[in-house]
């Protein structure tokens, strides 16, 4: 190897060694300037201390750097003249991007090396220049195909820069190429984290305005409900409810009817949340208020129910279907429902089920009788039948009805309590001190094993002492 294939190695060497020390220094100041600036000042400590290192470096005497978007656009920058306007620094940047040496770098994408600008068409000579540059030297910093900025070193003597200066320049970008990229990203991903912390601020406190008001609903829900059980001479009434979210399209009421009856209700809105929760208002409410007097609406399906007279209270649930399918048909929400009018004295059972679970009447022998629909759900067809159907609880009778949320406790069909469970908890509350009821609830809960209710549960149970 003869010696100037060693010098020329030993220069590269050089080079090398230098671009990759100018890396190190630029990490050390970025890293310093992460753990304690702003974004802003943070890449503009970068920038200027990139121009540093470079003049450094050559033994320029005055160095510029232009940050660019993707789109070509200057984002930031270190200028050798200090602008006094905003307006007149845009002008200047526009000039040495538009006819400078650093627009041509720009256009060509490799160094552009100027021996005496007096006598290069690409140097840019400004008005009343603060500076005298006769030599100059501009390079891309690039990573793959893409543009970070453009890095320009002056000097007042022509020649000062050689074609071994321009490379050790391009190798030196090369590396600052990625202390930028690295730069950029920390901002970007900085700028990211400061977004998220201020959408999770704004979701916590939506969330908690939220959580706010659905409890707001669930007291008010749960005023709907009978704030304790009815007592009667000769019979104990009981009666459990758990909501799977704040609020619950099931319910259940007692209350007494003219007469000296008393109405068991128990229904499931076929949604979930807030509508259903609504519509379990509504739908309380107009039994509550139909039930008081309930005279059947001319032309409605209960006018026409056999044994149905303008006396019988019965006839309410049709008005409501009709007050539901009239004024609510279009947002598709019905409800299955069981109501029962029961006269203590006798015993004596009238009830409608319209397409809600069977209700049990449980001898205490141990024998169950499944109180099947009479009717459709309330809320599906306009003109519906809703019949009726009688039957004699007799001493010693238990009546239990629940919501589907008891059958279907589990997280996929195959787990559900379903009509098994219900049944294995009664033959379970038989052994016991026949407490259908809290076994019932026990047996659902047992069954979760922990896991949250997937549905609303409501449960009623009806017992008739025995003289």
């Amino acid at each position: 190897m003869d010696l100037d294939r060693l010098i020329e190695e030993f220069t590269k060497l050089k080079s090398e060694k230098l671009a990759l020390e100018t890396q190190g220094k630029l990490l050390e100041t970025f890293i310093r300037l992460v753990r304690s600036s702003s974004h802003e000042s943070r890449i503009k400590a970068t920038l200027k201390k990139t121009v540093d290192l470079t003049v450094e470096l050559t033994g320029a005497d005055d160095g510029s750097l232009f940050l660019l978007d993707n789109a070509g656009w200057v984002t930031d920058c270190i200028l050798m003249r200090e602008s006094s306007s905003a307006a007149e620094r845009r002008h200047l940047i526009g000039k040495v991007l538009d006819k400078g040496l650093a627009g041509w770098v720009i256009k060509h994408r490799r160094a552009g090396l100027i021996t005496d600008t007096t006598r290069d068409q690409r140097w840019y000579q400004m008005e009343d220049q603060p500076y005298e540059a006769r030599s100059a030297l501009a390079a891309p910093i690039l990573k793959g195909r893409e543009l970070f900025g453009v890095l320009s070193l002056v000097h007042a003597r022509p020649g000062r820069f050689s074609e071994k200066t321009a490379s050790l320049i391009q190798a030196t970008v090369d590396h600052i190429a990625i202390v930028l990229e690295n730069a950029q990203f920390y901002s970007r991903l900085e700028n990211a984290y400061q977004s998220l912390a201020q959408a999770k601020e704004q979701i916590e406190a939506y969330s908690g305005a939220l959580a706010a008001e659905l409890n707001k609903g669930r007291r008010m829900q749960r005023n709907f409900l009978p704030r304790r059980v009815p007592r009667i001479d000769g019979w104990a009434l009981d009666a459990r409810f758990h909501p799977a979210r704040q609020v619950s399209g099931d319910f259940y009421d007692m209350f007494s009817i003219s007469g000296g009856r008393l109405g068991l209700v128990i229904a499931d809105v076929c949604d979930k949340g807030v509508s259903a929760a609504l519509f379990m208002g509504l739908i309380r409410s107009l039994i509550r208020i139909f039930m008081e007097d309930a005279q059947p609406l001319p032309g409605t399906p209960a006018a026409e129910h056999a044994g149905c007279t303008d006396k019988d209270p019965m006839g309410a649930i049709a008005q409501i279907n009709h007050y539901l399918e009239t004024h609510h048909g279009r947002e598709g929400i019905f409800a299955t429902l069981f109501f029962g009018m029961l006269t203590p004295e006798t015993g004596q059972l009238r009830y409608v089920n319209a397409g809600h679970e069977s209700p049990l009447i449980i001898s205490p022998e141990g024998a169950i009788r499944e109180l099947k629909p009479t009717a459709p759900a309330v809320g599906m067809m306009l003109r519906a039948r809703f019949d009726t159907a009688d039957l004699q609880i007799q001493p010693g009778d238990t009546l239990i009805a629940y919501t589907d949320g008891v059958t279907e406790a589990g997280s996929t069909p195959d787990s559900f309590f379903g009509a098994a469970g219900v049944r294995q908890a009664i033959d379970r509350a038989r052994d016991a001190s026949n407490d259908y009821l809290a076994t019932l609830e026990q047996a659902v809960f047992e069954h979760l094993d922990g896991a949250d209710l997937t549905d609303d549960i409501a449960m009623i149970a009806v017992y008739r002492r025995e003289a």
